[in-house]
């Protein structure tokens, strides 16, 4: 670089043009040596005469972008100095040059002046007057000049700022009418603002819990109306959308990228978390929202739950730091040290918020954020002020469109991935669009003074716009291929359709069980498969049908493999209504009749062949539209209606005359009123008919196909029931997949006290070794259950895949009792395992028990072989009897194989030990010990040991014994003939069996039939027209229904003034005072609840969980709680217990009117009745001066009815409004004898009872005969009635026959 400045040096001054060759930096150095000579030579070098040759040459040098002094002073200061005065010589020269003839015309112009100058002189004078004159004119013009040049510019920037305006017009001139409506919005608004800020408050505070429907119904049918009726009304936007106000498109936008629902319930649950003041707590069981908040907040979130290890901490440090906290899985309680947080209690002026004893830092930033799984969470009144309940639960509309997305991804994943782009691209147009508004407004409005003359504003106000618009080109294009691909998609929708109503029947099925808790996690899985089994179709509607076929029974499979017998044909039913409701195939109003069976009261039957109760249910048909004469059909053509009532199966049987055309459910609601005891089997050939018979078959899943599902994260939960053992499957399977104890991966853990600490131990060897880890009877353990679920979570991710869980449990008796949590519940595979159904399948796994050796163990092989067979048809028949109900059995006991395997055990122990066969010790030690140890009620220990009597007797070993009709004993044969024996020789299934009457079957099956269509009717989706008569709201039959009760309702008794009337208390008036108090204490409290749930629905009073329960009660036609608490034991709907309450309250208005003892009581009529039996009893013994614990009562069945009584007996009391069940009374015989069938209750003539002494009572062949208030029997025991009978009185015993005072 040095060298090169020398270089120039050197060529500049070359003497003459010649310029050196060598001109390096040697010879650059010899120039310089003689440095005086050297700098004078520069000082005075002739820089007007430079050579065209060291010009030329010099180029190169200029040219180089090196050669420049700043880059140069780096090397060398002085070379610098040498450099610039290079570039400034060669500058002037060239200026010189250019100056050089400019100056010599200069010299010339200067001669030819001085010449001039010459003459001038000669004229200055003659002009010298006109100089003032130039001077003048000279400063006017340049003022004008002056002026001129200002007014160009002016006129130059005025064309730009035109130019400007224009483009910012043009630019903004699509804004303005937008924008001039939003003014005029604005203006609006501002008008209505208070009233709208409100309104949205109040939305965001108290609305977040409530579903879809009650929101609207608060904001547009309450809240609106009552600010416009103020006296000083609040003004509000008519049209007002809360989502609207608090957020706006971009924002609903980004959520939904964040996997936000895209239903508007999500959008409002998601508007009033980013928005509430409160703490959020979300009520989210399907766990939608969850995952929406750690798909928004990503790795910033915090995630912890309570108790967890640690878990204050981190809530401490998210404090101080400002963080956001998801505390998850709350229940609900919550930890007490969380209370200061909660409330947000802060100290030392805001900046601290104590947290147990620790003062901690508050960052203003801080939030939190908590959540719950649980599906009806109650917390407790402060938690609800200090946090802001969402109800995040997934709505039907909500999961429809969800399931819609997943079957179209998985049936046209090209339609579902283009439906997901365009989505998210319209979402980040609206984001991108919002951005460039407010960014241009943010510019408009910060622009200051004159922002005309902003050419980069004006200039990103086109870019906006252009962008805009090419946006909304693609916005366009984007919703023609929107259009198209929903027309695609929504072929699917009649799947995701079914779908959603499926899952939602599934989850209302924790309303008949606890048990019953499935998870849309679960849901999804079994929706996915049931998508890729479904048979493959080329034509659209056929696969469309074939999804929804397979979805409708994967789903059908998957739910009732976890219901018991019982509740699968109810589950059945719903899901069937459900389906034709939703496909408009049956009338809402029909199905409403046929669930609730609104008979009318009060009528007598004309024919013989149907009761009262069926013939009041035929008028109610008869009064609507599709059933009009059916009552006079009936009578007319009475022969044929018989003909079809009286036939065995009449649900196969074609209906008489035109009624055989109506539609299915018609039937089904004729059917209803005619045979109420056939309606289990019709229903079940109703759902048969509708959606084919793989629904009704219930043939149970073998354990393989069910394990396959299970994995580290489902386990199995199998739901047990008395006699069966589920886990002998999990053993057999283990085995064969190599999991035994003797492998040391397969665990067996009973839980019961201390297990806990084993089972979690086992839990978690198994999670990391893979193993299978059985937990028997968790419901033993309640309090240690929540840890099982939360081992369970813990181990559901990062475990071993091939680790398994089995876990069994009992279900609770009663709701109350049920402990399993619901995490468990619903994550698992359920399985029931119920003991086999009918006498056959009894018998033989009765015998199942046993083997040839046993047969052959005992060394009186006759006798053990029969006692041994005659016990396991006992076993069958205790076992199997409980399925009539309380005329079975008045308790359910949980007999089982143990039982039996522990009396063969005895009995062989016993015949080896004696002689002679010791019958009556080895009835004692079977009947009160081996399975009289489960019996509770004095009633069934009696029937106990009836059967004992009947099939272990000495008879059994001398020719022919009957076990039951048509069923001998068998005699000696090897074990696999007695199980041939079974199946050859005994009768089909009958009530015969079990020495009861085939009535006891009708009674049964029309109890279950009537149990079914309460609990669908419970189950009605509470938002649909159904259920609610097709008509009037629920509200508004609830509200009819309270008027007419409270109008009937008579006043309370005056008990003073009653007393005051009275000067002898016999004990029938201590009764009758007794009666009125109770009854008073029941009218008094249905008056009270009455009037406070009417407030209620008015809205003047707030709605409390017990209004809410009377409400639901009188509107399913159910007598309340409250009420039931006060009153008698009664199996009656709300319409019949209430005509019956009116009536009882008429009888004793009647006797307290003169106190007479009527001339036959109405036994039934008393809360109480054994006060009025005990009563008769003091009445005789003060009478006679009888010692009253030596005393019973006496009853003589008249044969007179209630019209021939005039007047009271002189002793004792005449009762009526008795009825038998499982027998009648023979009038003429008086005599108890068998029933008549499908009379199954029939009416007991007056009866006299008087009180005698027991030495006097005559207990040859009487039956004692129990008295019960209901058909339930068990805990409604009144009294004893000894009743005449020619019969051995064990048949009736085993008949079951009770007196009833209700039916």
């Amino acid at each position: 670089m040095v060298s090169n400045v020398t270089a120039a040096v050197m060529v500049l001054m070359a003497p003459g043009g010649k310029v050196p060759k060598d001109r390096s930096w040697k010879a650059a150095r010899v120039a310089m040596s003689k440095v005086d000579g050297f700098l004078d030579s520069l000082i005075q070098f002739n820089k007007e005469n430079i050579h065209e040759n060291c010009l030329r040459a010099l180029q190169p040098y200029l040219q180089d972008e090196n050669f420049n002094p700043e880059l140069v002073k780096l090397k060398s200061q002085a070379a610098a100095g040498l450099c610039s005065w290079v570039i400034n010589i060669v500058r002037f020269y060239e200026v010189y040059c250019d100056v050089e003839p400019k100056r010599q015309a200069l010299s010339k112009a200067n001669a030819e002046l001085a010449a001039a100058q010459e003459k001038l002189a000669s004229i200055k004078a003659k002009i010298a007057h006109l100089n003032e004159n130039l001077a003048r004119l000279t400063a006017k013009f340049e003022i004008a000049t002056a002026e001129k040049v200002k007014c160009q510019k002016e006129a130059e920037a005025t064309a730009n700022t035109i130019s400007l305006a224009n483009r910012l017009v043009g630019g903004l001139a699509s804004e303005n009418v937008r924008w001039a409506e939003s003014v005029k919005d604005f203006k609006l608004q501002e008008s209505a603002l208070c009233g709208d800020v409100l309104l949205i408050t109040a939305f965001v505070s108290y609305l977040g819990y409530f579903s879809k429907k009650f929101r609207q119904d608060l904001m547009d049918n309450v809240w609106k109306p009552y600010l416009n009726q103020l006296k000083v009304a609040i003004p509000i936007t008519p049209s007002l959308d809360p989502l609207r106000m608090l957020t706006d498109d971009a924002d609903i936008a980004a959520w939904q990228n964040e996997e936000l629902p895209a239903d508007r319930m999500s959008t409002e649950n998601a508007t009033i978390l980013t928005n509430c003041e409160r703490w959020p707590l979300m009520v989210d069981p399907q766990l939608q929202g969850i995952k929406w908040i750690k798909a928004k907040y990503g790795e910033d979130l915090r995630v912890t739950r309570v108790g967890q290890k640690g878990y204050l901490d981190l809530v401490e440090q998210a404090l101080a730091a400002g963080e956001v906290v998801l505390i998850e899985n709350l229940e609900e309680s919550v930890d007490p040290v969380l209370g200061p947080l909660l409330g947000r209690e802060t100290i030392k002026k805001g900046r601290y918020i104590k947290i147990g004893d620790k003062e901690c830092e508050y960052n203003s930033s801080f939030r939190l954020i908590l959540h719950t799984k649980l599906a009806n969470p109650h917390y407790q009144p402060e938690m609800q002020a200090q946090c802001t309940l969402i109800n995040f639960t997934v709505t039907r509309d909500g999961l429809e469109d969800q399931l819609l997305a997943a079957v179209v991804r998985m049936e046209r994943p090209d339609l579902e991935e283009l439906k997901s782009d365009l989505t998210k691209q319209q979402n980040g147009f609206k984001i991108t669009l919002k951005t460039l508004e407010d960014n241009l407004l943010s510019r408009l409005s910060s622009a200051s003074g004159n922002f005309l003359g902003d050419t980069a504003l004006v200039e990103n106000l086109e870019v906006t716009k252009q962008t805009a618009g090419e946006i909304e080109e693609k916005v366009q294009e984007s919703k023609v291929t929107e259009t198209k691909i929903n027309e695609a998609r929504e072929h699917y929708r009649p799947a995701a359709a079914r779908a959603s109503l499926l899952y939602f029947i599934m989850n209302e099925l924790n309303t008949i069980h606890p048990m019953y808790q499935f998870s849309l996690k679960a849901f999804s899985a079994v929706f996915q498969k049931a998508v890729a089994r479904a048979s493959p179709d080329e034509n659209l509607p056929e696969r469309v049908a074939n999804l929804i076929d397979s979805i409708t029974s994967s789903v059908f499979q998957y739910t009732t493999r976890g219901l018991f017998e019982c509740d699968k044909l109810t589950y059945m039913t719903q899901v069937t209504f459900q389906i034709l409701l939703m496909n408009k195939e049956i009338n809402a109003v029909e199905l409403d009749f046929l669930l609730r069976y609104p008979a009318q009261r009060g009528v007598t039957s004309p024919v013989d062949f149907l009761s009262s109760q069926s013939w009041g249910g035929i008028k109610a048909l008869s009064s609507m539209e599709q059933f009009h004469n059916l009552d006079r059909d009936i009578e007319g053509s009475a022969k044929r209606w018989k003909k079809f009532v009286e036939s065995e199966c009449p649900e196969k049987e074609k209906f008489p005359q035109e009624w055989k055309n109506t539609s299915a459910l018609q039937q089904l609601c004729m059917m209803r009123a005619l045979r109420p005891d056939r309606m289990t089997y019709a229903v079940r050939d109703f759902v048969e008919e509708k959606l084919g018979s793989k629904y009704v078959l219930g043939r149970s899943l073998d354990f393989a196909t069910s394990f396959e599902e299970s994995s580290p994260a489902i386990p199995m939960f199998f739901i047990l029931s008395p006699g069966v053992d589920p886990l002998k499957d999990v053993e057999k399977h283990g085995k064969k997949l190599g999991y035994t104890f003797n492998n040391r991966n397969f665990h067996n853990v009973s839980l019961g006290q201390g297990q806990e600490v084993v089972a979690e131990q086992t839990l978690d060897l198994a999670a990391a070794e893979g193993h299978w880890v059985i937990l028997q009877n968790i419901h033993l353990v309640a309090k240690w259950l929540s840890s099982l679920e939360k081992k369970l979570e813990q181990h559901s991710e990062g475990s071993h895949p091939e680790f398994r869980v089995f876990i069994s449990a009992e279900p609770a008796a009663s709701p109350e009792g049920h402990i399993i949590p619901q995490g468990i519940l619903e994550n698992s595979i359920k399985i029931t395992n119920e003991p086999p159904t009918g006498m056959h399948a009894n018998l033989h796994k009765a015998l199942d028990n046993f083997n040839q050796d046993t047969l052959e163990m005992c060394s009186r092989e006759n006798e053990f072989k029969s006692i041994l067979f005659a016990l396991c048809y006992f076993h069958a028949v205790v076992a199997e009897r409980r399925k009539f109900g309380p005329q079975g059995w008045n308790r359910s006991y949980p007999f089982n194989t143990g039982d039996l395997t522990i009396s063969v055990n005895v009995l062989y122990n016993y015949l080896e030990a004696s002689s002679k066969v010791p019958y009556d010790d080895l009835r004692y030690l079977f009947g009160e010990i081996m399975y009289g140890g489960h019996i509770t009620d004095d009633w069934d220990r009696r029937l106990c040991k009836t059967y004992l009597e009947e099939f272990i007797k000495p008879e059994m070993l001398e020719g022919e014994f009957m076990l039951a009709p048509g069923f001998p004993l068998p005699g000696n044969m090897d074990y696999n003939s007695y199980h041939q024996y079974i199946d050859d020789t005994l009768p089909a299934e009958s009530p015969y069996l079990y020495g009861l009457h085939p009535n006891a079957e009708i009674g049964f099956l029309t109890q279950t039939s009537e149990k079914l269509f309460r609990t669908v009717l419970e189950l009605q989706p509470r938002d649909t027209s159904l259920g609610e008569g097709g008509g009037a709201t629920r509200e508004e039959k609830v509200k009819t229904l309270l008027d007419d009760i409270l109008e009937k309702l008579t006043d309370e008794f005056n008990i003073p003034e009653l007393m005051a009337k009275m000067e002898e208390r016999t004990p029938y008036i201590v009764v009758a005072f007794q009666e009125c108090e109770r009854m008073n204490f029941l009218t008094s409290e249905i008056r009270r609840s009455l009037k406070e749930l009417d407030l209620g629905l008015k809205g003047e009073l707030t709605m409390t969980s017990d209004m809410e329960n009377l409400q639901n009660a009188i509107f399913l036609d159910t007598v309340p709680e409250s009420w039931t608490r006060r009153a008698y034991p009664s199996m009656a709907g709300l319409g019949s217990w209430f005509a019956d309450l009116l009536n009882r309250i008429k009888e004793l208005e009647t006797w307290t009117g003169d106190f007479m003892l009527p001339s036959a009581v109405w036994l039934a009529g008393f809360f109480n009745p054994q006060s009025f039996l005990t009563a008769i009893m003091q009445s005789t013994a003060r009478k006679n001066e009888w010692p009253l614990d030596k005393m019973t009562l006496q009853c003589d069945v008249s044969k007179r009815n209630r019209e021939d009584f005039t007047s009271a007996p002189r002793e004792g009391a005449c009762v009526h409004g008795l009825f038998m069940e499982g027998a009648r009374w023979d009038m003429q015989m008086g005599l108890i004898a068998e029933a008549r069938l499908k009379d199954l209750t029939p009416p007991m003539p007056i009866i006299f009872i008087k009180a005698i002494p027991v030495d006097k009572q005559d207990t040859r062949n009487v039956y004692p005969c129990p008295v019960y208030k209901t058909r339930q029997r068990g805990p409604t025991y009144v009294w004893t009635f000894n009743l005449k009978t020619k019969e051995k009185p064990s048949k009736w015993v085993l008949a079951g026959v009770a007196l009833l005072l209700q039916i």
